[in-house]
């Protein structure tokens, strides 16, 4: 297809530090307190301008996007139409943007195109990465047709909200104390590059179901809340000394994503027997991450895991790293 202008912007991993879990809230979320840092591991997004010739946008809805590919070697089940998040953050975009500015006639219809490397439904945010970029794409690229210079950060972090609870995060990148759903943030100071070996489950696990095991977990009384309190964190962080983060690695949500798949205590165990110097179930899983000396031991982590776990692939990579930026 012929196109004018396109555009293209990284969409990086994270990995949840610590993680604490409270209670459930009325509004059926739990009350998180998480410290992300951003992942090398990244997706690309880009957006291209369709030849107004062959501009086949449905006129019947306000989208202007005619089609979403999605490639690379973690596509397998990421959805291809208006139900992806990097769909609808175009559309928050275009929405709000006429909102502010007036709807605007002939806007420019746009294809979308996903390459991916982030694990899905892994536990690392790639879905709500993916949506961060694709809201810095839609405001680059539809912002001057509105006579704008952009939205701004507090705009797109608005929106990033509504489209979920981690896009936030992976819309601003680096390392932060994320609070709430996990979409009030606080940027944190951190030295020095960590490096971590992330192992890849061969099966999904769906966050729905690894909150409601937690829930069912606690109500048992077979798992605890972990304090809120952060500060042996930041110290760790702030030192940029791996040995000392890696005595303060938590994540709440570890009990109930090994019930939920008992093998992955081989892993973490497996992990830790080649080198690393702690190792968690990354978010709700069920994605491990190993965190490292350095990157020969993240190596030898990756392919001693496979070795004895041939199921299990791996990867390499260092935190932290930025937000969803144009390329």
């Amino acid at each position: 297809m012929n196109s004018t202008q396109q555009l293209e912007a990284a969409a990086h991993a994270k990995v949840n530090v610590f993680l604490s879990i409270g209670p459930a809230r009325d509004d059926g979320y739990h009350e998180l307190t998480s410290v992300f840092q951003s992942l090398d591991i990244s997706d690309r997004v880009r957006i291209r301008e369709v030849d107004p010739a062959q501009d086949e946008a449905d006129a019947t809805t306000t989208s202007r996007v005619t089609d979403l590919s999605v490639a690379g070697p973690t596509a397998d089940g990421v959805p291809a139409d208006s139900s992806n998040l990097v769909w609808k953050a175009i559309d928050a975009v275009v929405d709000r943007l006429s909102a502010l500015h007036g709807v605007q006639e002939n806007l420019p219809a746009v294809e979308l195109e996903i390459f991916k490397e982030i694990p899905t439904a892994g536990g690392m945010a790639g879905g709500s990465a993916d949506a961060a970029a694709a809201l810095r794409l839609a405001d680059a690229f539809y912002a001057p047709h509105f006579g704008s210079s952009g939205l701004g950060e507090q705009e797109l972090h608005s929106l990033a909200i509504g489209l979920g609870s981690d896009v936030p995060f992976t819309l601003l990148g680096g390392t932060a104390l994320g609070t709430g759903r996990g979409e009030n943030l606080t940027p944190m100071l951190s030295r020095g590059q960590f490096h971590w070996a992330i192992i890849l489950s061969p099966e999904g696990l769906s966050t729905p179901a690894v909150f409601k095991k937690l829930d069912e977990l606690r109500a048992a009384g077979k798992a605890q809340g972990t304090e809120a309190d952060t500060s042996a964190v930041s110290q760790a962080l702030i030192s940029g000394d791996a040995r000392q983060l890696a005595k303060v690695l938590h994540n709440d949500m570890q009990p109930a994503a090994l019930s939920l798949r008992p093998q992955l205590r081989t892993v973490l165990d497996a992990g830790v027997a080649a080198g690393a110097l702690a190792g968690m179930v990354s978010g709700s899983g069920p994605t491990c991450a190993f965190l490292c000396p350095d990157a020969d031991t993240a190596q030898e982590v990756v392919d001693d895991v496979h070795f004895d776990l041939p199921k299990y692939r791996g990867v390499t990579c260092t935190g932290p790293a930025p937000g969803a930026r144009l390329i």
